[in-house]
């Protein structure tokens, strides 16, 4: 990528050339991403609601199972980068109406599929249509609209991202109950149909013109060394994080990641990606950000949802409405962090994101009960969406604006591999932590409870609740062991994502003078570059 010359962008808005379209195209345009991109977050986590009906019908192990679920985010993660680079050179249009296309079509047939092996073909299709789909659909907002409204349109992208997962999971719960499994795969069908229709209508073209070659080879390493890292990620935790083959995949990844930045650094303006942009405190802050607040998002909704069902004893469906308020304020202040940010600076308002989020983790840590229920971490839930969607939006303009126009469907690809290897850390990590909290608190109250029933017991508290029905006297005593030593794990995870969350805050906080607002920064009649960041707006 040359740093040295302005990236040539075409771009075909309403109102003739240069003169970009009007409020009301910006809206539509607006609307067909966001919708877009909903399809692609929703497929993300709608099929853990069906987890035990993918077993039944395709006679199909756990282990399975989870690769059905896992092999879409497992493809999504690893062609981010080199599509997002695609589609900056062939154009952003018809790379996203290609992957709604391949989406769209993927979703059809994993609705169909007769066997796990074609389901699971299916969903591989569906993680690269959504690969095409995810980095363009933010590059489409950074090269369309003006300056001075390109924030708040970052922000409702960012909202529907962090919340879209949890608005997904609650349809999908709410098919799974009502109707059959399969339809799970109607709903991002028809969200693909609606954004189709209107990128075809209104999304205006926009593509890099550049004179290097394609880089292939780090196209190809980049892709082995996300597929060796995320593997270990969502394998760990199942095969045992010293088995041969998650040590294996490791080391394939470390590899990889370190031949592809020797590669890039040699590439120079013909660079994938110049690594050497991560010098800057704007990039190398947001990613940072990102990848802790996607972390401890996800991580806590693994928590979450057994504590709803196995403590509190709710369907997945009630489970899954508990969760959106956390999912509704995130999204809400993911809109309106921009216009904060645009008075207060960026890092003063990630900053306050990020203590609100941690606030919130401590809350539940504090408070969560078995007895007191719903009520103990509602309000740890709120303080925490509220605090992710203040930092989610100005961490993602930190990335987007590191990188020029011509480039930014590789700065929105970089966005979304950090959010995935975000998900993917704080789902393995705090899914760990938990089992060992829990582990090691039922151990000294199963005094009396037969062998085998403790056995049982200790593995998680699923297999508590199913063994105790057969234990007569004891029944009770391991259900109520199960849940108070679930509360122990909790408690021991959430700890964890206060300290990791007090560590980002001391960086947003500490380095360098508060941000200055936009008012300050720029001179009467200068004009404003996108990708330029002014040296104290830096945020970490």
């Amino acid at each position: 990528m040359s740093t040295n010359q302005p990236a040539q962008v075409a771009s075909a808005g309403a109102g003739g050339e240069g003169a970009g379209p009007d409020a009301r195209r910006l809206r539509t345009i607006l609307i067909a991403v966001s919708i877009a991109l909903m399809a692609v977050i929703a497929s993300v986590s709608g099929l853990n609601v069906a987890q035990t009906h993918m077993a039944v019908e395709f006679g199909a192990s756990q282990n399975t199972v989870l690769w059905i679920i896992n092999i879409y985010t497992l493809a999504l993660a690893a062609l981010l980068l080199p599509l997002g680079a695609i589609g900056d050179r062939l154009g952003r249009k018809p790379m996203l109406i290609a992957g709604l296309g391949v989406f769209g079509a993927a979703n059809v047939v994993a609705g169909l599929a007769p066997t796990a092996e074609v389901m699971i073909a299916a969903r591989v299709a569906a993680g690269a249509g959504a690969a095409m789909i995810m980095p363009i659909t933010l590059a489409v907002i950074t090269a369309t609209f003006p300056e001075e409204q390109r924030g708040k349109a970052i922000g409702v992208w960012t909202g529907v991202a962090g919340g879209g997962g949890i608005l997904g999971m609650f349809l999908s719960a709410l098919l799974v109950d009502v109707a059959d499994w399969r339809l799970l795969f109607v709903l991002p069908v028809a969200l693909v149909v609606v954004a189709l229709g209107m990128t075809l209508r209104s999304v205006p073209n926009s593509r890099e013109r550049s004179a290097h070659p394609f880089d292939i080879v780090g196209a190809l390493v980049s892709t082995v060394a996300v597929i060796g890292l995320i593997f270990v990620l969502q394998e760990g935790p199942e095969r045992g994080w010293t088995a041969p083959v998650t040590l294996g995949s490791l080391g394939v990844g470390i590899v990889a990641g370190i031949g592809f930045v020797a590669w890039e650094l040699r590439r120079r303006d013909a660079s994938l990606l110049d690594v050497r942009l991560f010098r800057e405190r704007g990039l190398r802050g947001g990613s940072l950000t990102l990848l802790v607040v996607f972390g401890v998002q996800a991580g806590i909704a693994v928590v979450m949802f057994p504590f709803f069902q196995a403590v509190l004893g709710w369907s997945g469906l009630l489970s899954t409405v508990a969760m959106m308020p956390m999912a509704v304020a995130m999204m809400l202040t993911s809109g309106l962090a921009p216009g904060l940010a645009a008075r207060i600076g960026s890092r003063p308002t990630m900053a306050v994101g990020i203590a609100l989020a941690g606030s919130g983790l401590a809350l539940m840590a504090l408070f969560v009960s078995v007895d007191g229920g719903y009520l103990t971490v509602l309000p740890g839930m709120l303080a925490m969406g509220i605090g992710m969607g203040l930092s989610m939006t100005p961490s993602t303009e930190a990335i987007t604006g590191s990188l020029p126009r011509g480039k930014q469907g590789v700065a929105s690809a970089l966005n979304d591999v950090t959010r995935e290897f975000g998900t993917a850390l704080g789902v393995a990590l705090l899914g760990a932590l938990l089992s060992a909290g829990y582990r090691g608190a039922i151990d000294d109250r199963l005094d009396g409870v037969p062998r085998g029933a403790a056995d049982s017991a200790r593995e998680g508290i699923a297999n508590a609740v199913e063994a105790a029905s057969g234990t007569g006297a004891h029944d009770r005593q391991i259900v109520h062991a199960a849940q108070q030593s679930f509360v122990d794990g909790w408690q021991q995870a959430m700890w964890a994502g206060v300290a990791v969350m007090a560590a980002l805050l001391v960086c947003i906080a500490l380095r360098g003078p508060k941000s200055p607002t936009p008012a300050e920064v720029a001179e009467p009649g200068a004009e404003q570059v996108h990708g330029a960041r002014p040296a104290d707006e830096e945020v970490c």
